[in-house]
């Protein structure tokens, strides 16, 4: 990309799309196109292909998506999967035939099977069944890049696509009911220390093993493989590091300040056992991550602490 290259981001309101939009500006790209959901509905197809007709993007970032925790996938699946694939098609298809001249798309390590090898490479995309908790979220996903890669391959796009681990950091979704598990932990964490409660009640047993990557390391990825990359298979994002759930809400209880007592709800679903993704991709094309979880969940909580209507959500 060059700096004055015309670029769309999808979705820039969000986690991602915002980190995306700060990189791209941190880097000296200026000419940013960006739409509301109330200027532009991605559902709409009338609307999307409207939109690409007029302002011509040469590079689009979708990042835009309906995302959710364990709760809201499991309640809403028809919404995850109708939302999630309608925008994505929409947004894909007209960039292709408004002459994008290359699309990154943003996914999700949920994509992978449930019992993937750890860590889990690229290539185990489709070869074994998917956790059934985000299910219909993880095959809009599988959908979007396969549509993608499908461009490339009929009529010679340069779509490309990449796969996050768990994601956390400024503009998160800090929703007691349908925010992911770090963001909720900082919550309800925080809520614990200001009533003073000698408790707080997590999902599971804190067995399952995770990822997370700071939003702010993915934007920095995300520009890195617009400039550096193109084909038809997926790149991991992460950090190539895993720690337990119950070893997270120690460590957010310890970033928070709380001091009480963390009990675990059996009752409740742990989710997929392990989620490790191989990342050996992105440290042979030059890029790492630079945060490291504490630091970053410092960064969040700030960031908790002054966004009030992100903590109110």
């Amino acid at each position: 990309m060059k700096k004055g290259d015309k670029i769309y981001v999808a979705g820039h309101r969000g986690m991602v799309g915002s980190a995306i939009v700060r990189e791209l500006r941190r880097q000296g790209y200026d000419n940013i196109v960006t739409r509301t959901h109330s200027e532009l509905d991605l559902t709409d197809q009338r609307a999307v292909n409207a939109f690409f007709e007029e302002e011509r993007p040469e590079y689009v970032f979708l990042a835009a998506a309906k995302v959710g925790g364990i709760v809201a996938n499991a309640s809403a699946p028809a919404d995850f999967m109708y939302e999630n694939m309608m925008l994505e098609m929409n947004v894909i298809n007209a960039a292709w035939r408004n002459g994008c001249r290359k699309l990154e798309f943003l996914g999700s390590s949920c994509i992978y099977p449930r019992m993937a090898p750890q860590p889990m490479p690229e290539s185990c995309l489709l070869t074994s069944e998917l956790e059934q908790t985000n299910e219909a979220y993880a095959l809009a996903k599988i959908s979007g890049l396969k549509y993608c890669e499908y461009l490339n391959r009929q009529y010679g796009a340069d779509f490309i696509s990449v796969m996050p681990t768990n994601l956390y950091g400024p503009n998160d979704n800090y929703h007691p009911e349908h925010s992911h598990v770090l963001p909720a932990l900082i919550r309800r964490f925080h809520e614990a220390k200001a009533s003073g409660a000698g408790s707080v009640t997590c999902w599971g047993d804190g067995s399952p093993l995770r990822e997370f990557l700071y939003v702010d390391d993915l934007a920095n990825l995300c520009v890195f493989l617009m400039n550096n990359y193109s084909g038809n298979e997926t790149v991991n994002a992460g950090t190539g590091k895993e720690l337990s759930i119950r070893e997270l809400t120690e460590m957010v209880a310890r970033v928070v300040g709380f001091e009480g007592e963390i009990l675990w709800d059996t009752t409740r679903p742990n989710g997929t056992p392990r989620k490790l993704l191989d990342v050996s991709k992105a440290t042979s094309l030059g890029w790492t991550y630079t945060t490291e979880l504490e630091e970053g969940i410092r960064l969040s909580y700030d960031d908790f602490l002054h966004n009030p209507m992100r903590a109110e959500r």
